[in-house]
């Protein structure tokens, strides 16, 4: 059951070309973000920092919304454009300007 004062958290199994990730959403009152986890790494929205996920070693793709077009789920991730990375993402060969998708894919291939 869901109370409109508490905020929303779905989790979902995504299938991809390389394999399998899980997808997340959150919601709260005037605030959301989404992601997509890989066993080598995240896509996800402009709510990561970038600087202190790569102190901790972490492959991070993120993509950005707008406030008129926001990123709410992991599916508004696929086709949304890169737009900052780890040195660790970097190193799986997710670049600036590649799909959501195309970096999910690229973190699968990683995990092989």
């Amino acid at each position: 059951m869901t109370t409109p004062d508490l905020p929303t958290a779905d989790r979902e199994t995504m299938q991809f070309e390389n394999g399998m990730a899980i997808g997340t959403s959150q919601r709260w009152r005037n605030g959301q973000y989404c992601s997509i986890l890989t066993p080598a790494g995240i896509v996800g929205c402009g709510i990561y920092d970038l600087q202190t996920a790569a102190e901790f070693g972490q492959a991070i793709a993120i993509a950005k919304g707008t406030p008129s077009c926001p990123l709410v789920t992991p599916q508004d991730l696929l086709d949304a454009r890169i737009v900052g990375v780890t040195p660790q993402a970097a190193e799986l060969g997710i670049e600036i300007g590649c799909t959501g998708r195309e970096a999910v894919e690229r973190m699968l291939q990683a995990n092989e």
